[in-house]
């Protein structure tokens, strides 16, 4: 049975030496590089792996490189065997 019920996910990638360049650069307009750069890439494996109008990216974290995305728990496990990523985790919120 597919689960539809959609619930916020972190993805992180795997190691990725292009966004260790970007992050080393501290200029503005290397933050902005790094922005477009992580955008572009967590929006290309959404759209790779996942069925348009399905999910909705919420934002690319920074500091690590990795995404948040309401998505399926089926959803989550395709993403799971994405090439490039490193970990699929739901979000838990603490009481």
């Amino acid at each position: 049975m597919e689960s539809r019920e959609s619930e916020m996910y972190f993805v992180f990638m795997n190691y990725d030496p292009e966004y260790e360049r970007l992050r080393a650069d501290r200029s503005k307009r290397g933050a902005f590089e790094l922005d477009s750069y992580l955008s572009t890439k967590h929006d290309g494996l959404l759209a790779a792996t996942l069925e348009p109008g399905t999910y909705k990216k919420t934002f690319s974290l920074v500091i690590v490189d990795g995404f948040a995305v309401e998505i399926s728990e089926d959803q989550a496990n395709e993403l799971r065997s994405a090439k490039g990523v490193r970990v699929v985790e739901k979000n838990q919120e603490l009481a």
